[in-house]
């Protein structure tokens, strides 16, 4: 019983410090993830390497991301002419209820879902524990802010422009 106990323990641990190691942290690459789009195309996250992205996790039964949503339109409508994109992951297990929300919400830009809830791979990979959460990279691919505030975006944004 005792060693069981411990094999229990260690094999807890060990799986913590993996799924610890696995969230993206600043300064990491977009990470190898690719997903369908709300046009059933296969889309990889790291082809949107040369612009600034937004990587906004969300999911239509979340009232703060529908909240945020608008944010995300004006952003989005403002900025998509400057090398700025924003990409959409949804959590979302219903994809009739995600793909509602994208219509009811009019958002444009890409939309991406990973239908586990807080278990989706993505949604592990990022470290996502909560909705909203936002993620800033530079155009080189870099992640440079968690959770940045509309000023940190728009900043990078005018940074990057060309």
């Amino acid at each position: 019983m005792f060693k069981t106990k411990h094999i229990i323990t260690l094999f807890v641990l060990v799986a913590t410090i993996s799924i610890a190691n696995a969230q993206i942290k600043i300064g990491d690459s977009f990470p190898d993830i690719q997903l369908q789009n709300n046009k059933n195309a296969t889309i990889k996250l790291n082809s949107f390497k040369g612009k600034t992205v937004l990587v906004d996790f969300w999911a239509s039964w979340c009232a703060p991301c529908r909240m945020a949503n608008k944010k995300l339109v004006k952003l989005y409508d403002q900025y998509k002419g400057q090398n700025f994109e924003i990409v959409g992951i949804s959590i979302d297990i219903d994809k009739t209820k995600w793909l509602k929300a994208i219509e009811k919400d009019k958002l444009k830009h890409q939309q991406l879902i990973d239908p586990k809830g807080f278990d989706a791979k993505t949604a592990v990979t990022f470290g996502v524990d909560a909705l909203p959460a936002t993620y800033l990279f530079d155009a080189s691919g870099k992640l440079i802010a968690i959770d940045p505030t509309e000023a940190q975006i728009i900043a990078q944004i005018k940074k990057n422009k060309k």
